[in-house]
């Protein structure tokens, strides 16, 4: 049963991640300001770490 717990419990993290950094690179992509360059460092930050990053993206971009 722990286990089964356990299993849950990344499942909706592992989920939560996948939407959130689905969010940013959605953003990231739709931001006409940005270089290409600058948009493929921003979606690869999106990937590895969307929470951490998303308020840095937010402080930038404003």
């Amino acid at each position: 049963m722990t286990e089964l717990i356990i299993y849950a419990v990344v499942f909706v993290l592992l989920i939560g991640h996948c939407l959130f950094a689905g969010k940013m690179y959605r953003a990231v992509h739709e931001n006409s300001r940005l270089t290409l360059s600058e948009k493929n460092d921003w979606k690869l930050k999106a990937l590895i770490f969307p929470i951490y990053f998303w308020g840095k993206y937010k402080n930038a971009k404003g």
